[in-house]
This record gives C-alpha cells, sequence and structure tokens, in this order.
C-alpha cells in the first residue's frame, strides 16, 4: 500500500511539473523523480505522450487559434470594423451594426470619433425600434457631448424614444408620466428649437391619453354606483384636462351620473342633486356650444327640471 502510494504522489508531482515547465518534456521530470523504476517510468511516458490533454504546446496553439477567430476588435482593426459597421447601417441592418457601434466605442473615447460612434449606436437601436434602449443611449449622448451639433438632435430623439414607449391607456402610466416631465425639459433647455411643434405634438397625444385614462374611471365610478366618487373624479378631470378632446364626453357622464344620483337619493337631498345635473348641462352648452352630447344632455337636463318641479309642488 505504501509503495502504491509512493507511485501516486510521484505520477501527481510529475504532472504538476509537466504544466510548470511547458519547455522541458513532461517525461524528462517524471524520470527525476523515478530513477529507481523503469517501469513506471514508462507507464507515465504512455500516459504524457496518448493524452492531449496534457500538451501543453498545442494548448497554446489552441488557444491563439481561438483569439484570432473571436473577432475581438483592436486599434490596429478598428478602422476595418468601422466601416464595417457604417455598412451595416447604411444597408438599415441597424442591430448588426449597434453590436459592432457598442464594442468600436470604447476605443473611440477622447477621439474625434467618439461622439459619432456613440449617436449612431443610440440611432441604431431607434431606427431598430428598440426604443428603451435607444433613450438611454441617447441620454447618455446628451450628457456626455452636449456642446456638439447633434446634442440638441440626442435630447430630442430621446424623448421621442420614452413617447413611443408609453403604453396605452388603459395600463399604468408612470412612462407617460415620465416622457411629458422629458418633453418639458427639452422645451425649456431649447426654448427656440425647431423642434417645438414635435414636441407639442407629443405633449397633446399624452396628456389625451391620460386624459381618456381619467374619463374611463370616472364611467367606471359612475356605471358601479359610486356616484359621489363619480362626481369628485369628473369635477377634477374638467380642471386638469378642460381643453381635452374628452371634456364633453366627462361632462355628459356627469350629467347622467348626477340625475341617476338624484333619482335614487332621499327626498331631502333630491332637489340638490337635480339641480347638479342642470349645472352639468349648462357648463356643456356654455364650454361645449358644437359638441355633439347637447341633444342626449339637454333631454337629461330637461327631465331633471321637471322633476325639481314637482319636489317645489309638493312642498307647497
Amino acid at each position: 500500500m505504501k509503495k502504491t502510494a509512493h507511485i501516486y504522489l510521484n505520477i501527481l508531482i510529475s504532472f504538476v511539473l509537466c504544466t510548470a515547465w511547458s519547455d522541458i518534456p513532461a517525461v524528462n521530470e517524471v524520470y527525476l523523480f523515478q530513477k529507481n523504476s523503469i517501469c513506471q517510468y514508462e507507464s507515465i511516458e504512455k500516459i504524457t505522450t496518448n493524452s492531449p490533454s496534457f500538451d501543453i504546446r498545442s494548448k497554446k496553439k489552441k488557444t491563439k487559434t481561438q483569439r484570432k477567430s473571436s473577432g475581438k476588435i483592436t486599434f490596429d482593426s478598428f478602422r476595418q470594423y468601422y466601416d464595417k459597421a457604417l455598412k451595416y447601417y447604411d444597408n438599415k441592418a441597424y442591430l448588426s451594426a449597434a453590436r459592432i457601434f457598442e464594442e468600436l466605442y470604447p476605443l473611440s473615447i477622447g477621439t474625434p470619433l467618439g461622439d459619432t460612434i456613440l449617436f449612431l449606436f443610440a440611432d441604431s437601436y431607434f431606427q431598430n425600434h428598440d426604443y428603451q434602449m435607444a433613450s438611454f443611449h441617447f441620454r447618455d449622448y446628451a450628457k456626455r457631448y452636449p456642446g456638439t451639433e447633434k446634442a440638441e438632435l440626442a435630447s430630442l430623439n430621446a424623448v421621442k424614444a420614452m413617447y413611443y414607449t408609453s403604453p396605452d391607456y388603459n395600463l399604468d402610466q408612470y412612462v407617460t408620466n415620465f416622457a411629458i416631465d422629458e418633453i418639458n425639459l427639452f422645451i425649456q433647455q431649447y426654448p427656440y428649437s425647431k423642434y417645438i411643434q414635435d414636441c407639442n405634438d407629443m405633449l397633446d397625444d399624452l396628456r389625451n391619453k391620460l386624459a381618456k385614462k381619467d374619463m374611463e374611471i370616472v364611467r367606471m365610478y359612475y356605471q358601479t354606483g359610486y356616484y359621489e366618487a363619480a362626481q369628485i373624479m369628473a369635477r377634477n378631470f374638467l380642471k386638469t384636462y378642460s381643453s381635452s378632446k374628452y371634456a364633453p364626453e366627462v361632462l355628459l357622464i356627469l350629467i347622467k351620473n348626477n340625475y341617476d344620483y338624484a333619482r335614487k337619493s332621499v327626498e331631502q337631498k333630491k332637489y340638490y342633486r337635480y339641480k347638479d345635473c342642470m349645472d352639468a348641462y349648462d357648463m356643456l352648452q356654455s364650454q361645449y356650444p358644437e359638441n355633439s352630447y347637447l341633444a342626449e344632455g339637454k333631454k337629461i337636463a330637461g327631465d331633471a327640471e321637471n322633476q325639481i318641479k314637482k319636489l317645489d309642488e309638493r312642498k307647497k
């Protein structure tokens, strides 16, 4: 047993030395520790010559081959890959272009090409409709290169990308609110920009999306019988979105809501709630005189007026 353990120990030491001293053949290292055992030497020699995993020189060659085929961009190959990325970009292969620009940019920092590569990198994502990545990199460009010719366009594209990622009105509107804030910041930063009208159009669209969401909440409260909550929500809506295209519809919902609320109220509260119904119609008529909801609102308000007259007669 001791002899066997001694043999395995010597084999282990031999392998370690073979790995560390690649310029000296492994069998010679074995021989230094195995002078008294030719059989052992020969058995280990077979292992080292037949097993490719212990061929240090071939392993080195393989590593060099792998590195050569990996396509890693260096300063020497920079121009070659830059031209390749531009070709992809011009041919609208934006994802392929973005992958190369991403590797080129760290090497281009501090050079005249740095800002161009970062802009094209961001724009490749933008053109590929990956708006989250595009917004991130355009914002990064605006921070790193604020005085360049493309800084304003990069800032605009960043807010455009956020605008495009705004979800449908029935989903959470955190991104929509964030996009509105960023567009307002752009307008403050570039008050005389030629893109101001684009920003105003985006703001109108995003605000209408928020308005539609709030309108649907007013409708939901009304349809589920939460009349007081519908009143409060509708009034808040009209303060915030008085110029919205949804404002007339919210007023019609408020007219219906107040009428049903009055009809289902106790006797002593009916009068004032029918009066609220008529007031909502007066607002609809005065502020939105040409909307399509007037006829329906007028009919409900007329019925509310008749109910008030009946209540007055009962008091007599």
